[in-house]
């Protein structure tokens, strides 16, 4: 538009105010005593605020350090329980310990023809004492000879031909293996009959 155009030459009316006649009308003095105390209580809002704001800060850095405080002692407790976790395990396999010790004092001060039978009768009775604590701890043996081969728990370490025996069934087992609460340890290694 130019300059000429008579729209633009006509004057703009003046912002609308919120001014009240008796504003206008009413006494300095009542005015100022009103100003102060609607500034007493404007600072008093202020402090007030101000106050809630610093103890929510506060309240934030004492969750967070309640937080932190509570990360490093869970960390702590998983640390320990995986240091101690085998300590009741490993409190069991001493008495184990202790009878391989007794069997190797007495095998070294018995005499040849008795020392074998009490050797024997020794490493049985720590085996089946050893078996007992493994059982009480969940570890399981896996692999017996007839069983069918099962790969979930046997390594088939050879194939054989047996008369009489099923096709893949264990005709000998070279090492037993071991579950752990159902979850394997170690696979059973194994010879597998297979008859054509």
């Amino acid at each position: 538009m130019s300059p000429k155009d008579p729209e633009q030459q006509q004057p703009q009316p003046a912002a609308e105010t919120n001014i009240n006649e008796s504003d206008l009308t009413t006494d300095p003095i009542a005015s100022e005593h009103e100003q102060t105390d609607r500034i007493a209580e404007l600072e008093l809002a202020l402090s007030q605020a101000e106050q809630r704001a610093a103890d929510a800060v506060d309240q934030a850095v004492r969750a967070l350090a309640e937080m932190e405080n509570v990360r490093r002692r869970a960390a702590a407790d998983v640390d320990k329980a995986h240091k101690f976790a085998l300590e009741k395990f490993a409190n069991e396999l001493l008495s184990t310990v202790d009878n391989l010790e007794r069997a190797l004092a007495l095998a070294a001060a018995a005499e040849a023809e008795t020392l074998l039978t009490s050797f024997v009768e020794g490493i049985e009775l720590t085996h089946k004492g050893l078996l007992n604590t493994l059982q009480r701890f969940g570890v399981e043996p896996v692999g017996e000879v007839g069983e069918s081969f099962n790969p979930e728990l046997h390594q088939a370490m050879a194939m054989q031909p047996a008369e009489g025996q099923a096709n893949n069934s264990l005709l000998a087992v070279l090492q037993k293996g071991y579950t752990l609460q159902g979850r394997l340890l170690r696979p059973a290694m194994v010879m597998v009959v297979k008859n054509s």
